[in-house]
């Protein structure tokens, strides 16, 4: 057990939750930290310090793989009708990725290369 990686846990949700209280209150951080006894620069250390965790957070969720990827197609692909819009762009989606190009790319490549962009996530 980290008592350091919990003890700095707890002292971000105790902060996160006074953040909170104070969107809630209406006030502005001057009025607010000097009815909760709090110095403007403490409170503003740790708005620094949550932004900065959300922020190492968020870099852990890899959305995309950084860099190229070699993609080689392994079957042919198949077009459903609606994968041209109204319009003339062609938009295909799947499990949370989408392709969307130009009428005049050819729809079998960018339905193929969704099949490999899903099979590698």
């Amino acid at each position: 057990m980290n008592t350091r990686k919990i003890a700095a846990e707890y002292r971000l949700k105790h902060w996160a939750d006074i953040m909170s209280e104070r969107q809630e209150s209406g006030l502005s951080v001057k009025a607010f930290c000097e009815n909760a006894g709090i110095h403007e620069n403490t409170y503003f250390y740790w708005q620094r310090r949550l932004r900065e965790a959300a922020c190492n957070d968020m870099s852990r969720i890899a959305l995309m793989p950084s860099g190229f990827m070699e993609v080689k197609l392994a079957e042919p692909a198949v077009i459903s009708p609606s994968a041209t819009t109204s319009s003339g762009q062609i938009s295909i989606e799947g499990t949370g990725v989408r392709i969307m190009a130009g009428s005049e790319y050819p729809a079998d490549k960018l339905v193929a290369l969704l099949r490999e962009v899903v099979r590698s996530c």
